[in-house]
C-alpha cells in the first residue's frame, strides 16, 4: 500500500520541531572523528585516526582549532565535546547551503517525530524558508497560532521569549534553531515579528503555547456534499484516512470536496496513496535526481474514490505532499483545484535515523506527472478565489460547493 524505500524515510517537508543532536558511530566532517554517544550528556570517544579514503583531505585546521579552544577557552564548562562535535556536524551539513538539509540530535529527532506523530507542545504553526527567507507556511487548524494572527506566507523577522532569554533575528538563521526558539514549554509565550504582503511595517505577534494534539483528517458535510480535510500526512494519517473513506461511503454524497489548505506536507507515500484514491492508473510524482534522471511513482491506492466528482481546495500553506497530491489531480484532469496558488516545495528529503539521532538530506527534487516543478513558485489553481479575511464567509468553499452543485 505504500511506496517506501529500505532504511529510510522520505518527506516532502520537515515540520515545526527540528534542531541537532548525535547518536551512535559516523565519521565527522571528512576526516578523522569517530564518536560514540547516546545522548547529549554521555561520554564521548574521539579518535585522530584518518579513514583511508579520506586520506587526501586535511583536517589539520579543524583539531587546531579544537585544541586552541578546549586549551584556552577561559570558562571550562562551557567547553562540552559532545557539543563541540555536534556542532561541527551540523555546520558541515548546512555548508551545503540548503536549509532542508539538516542535522538532528537525539532530541530535535524526537520532537520531529513527534510532530509527525500529531502531538507536541509549541504554538502550532509549520514553518520553511521562501527563498533564504524564514516563513510560516501554516498554522494549523485550533491551534495558538491559528487564534492569533498568523497566517501562511508571512515572513518570521524577528523570534523574543523572555523566559529563554532570547531575541533573536532570522537572518542567516537555520531552521532548527528557528523551531528551537519558536517551540517551549505549554503556558509560556514566544513573540513572533512578523511582515506580511500589504502591510507597511513589520509587527508583533505574542503567543501562549499549548499542549498540541493534531488530527490528519476531519470530514463534515455541507448539504449533498462531503467535506474531507486533509491537515497533514503523518504516523496517523492512514488510519484516520481509512475511518473518513469509510463514512463518507455512508454519506453517500454527490461531491466531495479534498480540502488541502494550510496542509504543510508530511510523507512522501502519503501522498501517492492518497493521489491512488481518486486515480486508477499513472504516477502520482515523478522523482529527479541531481543528474536528471527521471523515476515516475505510480499511485497505489485503493482507488475507492475514482467516481465521486471532485473539487481539492488549495491555498499558499498548502506545501510539498499536499502539493503532490494536487498537481496529479490536475493534471490528470481528475478535479478542478480552487484556492490561491500553493507554496511551493518541490523538494525530497530522506530521513534517515543515527541511533537516536537523524539527517534530513535534500536528494531528489520532484515534479507533477505532467513535468511541472512548483518549487518557490507554487502550483497555480483552476480557478483563483482569495479568501476575504473581512467576511465569515468561506469564499474558496463556496465556489467549490458551487462547482460541485
Amino acid at each position: 500500500m505504500h511506496f517506501t524505500l529500505p532504511k529510510i524515510r522520505l518527506y516532502t517537508i520537515i515540520l515545526i520541531l527540528i534542531v541537532v543532536s548525535f547518536s551512535g558511530g559516523v565519521w565527522l566532517g571528512k576526516r578523522d572523528v569517530s564518536l560514540q554517544a547516546e545522548g547529549l550528556k554521555s561520554k564521548i570517544t574521539i579518535s585522530r585516526n584518518i579513514p583511508e579514503r579520506h586520506a587526501d583531505v586535511d583536517f589539520n585546521l579543524f583539531w587546531e582549532v579544537w585544541d586552541r579552544l578546549e586549551g584556552s577557552y577561559f570558562d571550562k564548562s562551557k567547553v562540552d565535546k559532545a557539543k563541540m562535535v555536534y556542532g561541527a556536524i551540523s555546520g558541515m551539513v548546512s555548508a551545503v547551503g540548503d536549509p532542508y538539509t539538516v542535522f538532528l540530535p537525539p532530541e530535535e529527532q524526537k520532537r520531529t517525530k513527534e510532530d509527525l506523530g500529531g502531538e507536541f507542545e509549541g504554538v502550532g504553526i509549520q514553518i520553511g524558508f521562501k527563498g533564504t527567507q524564514l516563513a510560516v507556511i501554516a498554522p494549523l487548524e485550533g491551534t495558538p497560532a491559528s487564534k492569533v494572527d498568523v497566517k501562511a506566507g508571512d515572513y518570521i523577522v524577528g523570534i523574543k521569549d523572555k523566559n529563554k532569554n532570547l531575541e533573536l533575528g532570522t537572518v542567516g538563521v537555520s531552521l532548527p534553531d528557528a523551531v528551537n526558539a519558536i517551540r517551549g514549554p505549554a503556558g509560556t509565550a514566544v513573540a513572533l515579528i512578523l511582515t506580511r504582503e500589504g502591510v507597511d511595517k513589520p509587527f508583533e505577534v505574542e503567543i501562549v503555547r499549548e499542549k498540541i494534539d493534531v488530527p490528519s483528517v476531519i470530514l463534515t458535510k455541507e448539504g449533498e456534499i462531503s467535506h474531507l480535510k486533509l491537515l497533514k500526512f503523518g504516523d496517523q494519517t492512514d488510519g484516520e484516512w481509512d475511518k473518513a473513506i469509510a463514512n463518507i461511503k455512508k454519506q453517500n454524497p454527490k461531491g466531495l470536496i479534498l480540502d488541502l489548505r494550510n496542509n504543510p506536507g508530511g510523507y512522501l507515500n502519503g501522498a501517492v496513496t492518497v493521489a491512488g484514491e481518486f486515480v486508477a492508473r499513472g504516477n502520482a510524482v515523478l522523482r529527479e535526481d541531481g543528474k536528471g534522471n527521471k523515476t515516475g511513482i505510480a499511485v497505489n491506492g485503493k482507488g475507492q474514490l475514482i467516481n465521486i466528482p471532485l473539487v481539492v481546495l488549495v491555498n499558499k500553506g498548502s506545501a510539498s505532499a499536499s502539493e503532490i497530491v494536487a498537481g496529479a489531480l490536475k493534471d490528470y484532469g481528475r478535479a478542478k483545484i480552487v484556492g490561491t496558488k500553493t507554496f511551493g516545495k518541490g523538494t525530497i528529503q530522506e530521513s534517515i535515523d543515527l541511533g537516536e539521532a537523524g539527517i534530513h538530506i535534500t536528494t531528489e527534487r520532484w515534479l507533477t506527472p505532467n513535468g511541472t516543478w512548483v518549487n518557490t513558485v507554487g502550483l497555480a489553481p483552476d480557478v483563483e478565489v482569495e479568501d476575504d479575511v473581512k467576511t465569515e464567509e468561506d469564499e474558496q468553499l463556496q465556489e467549490a460547493l458551487k462547482l460541485l452543485q
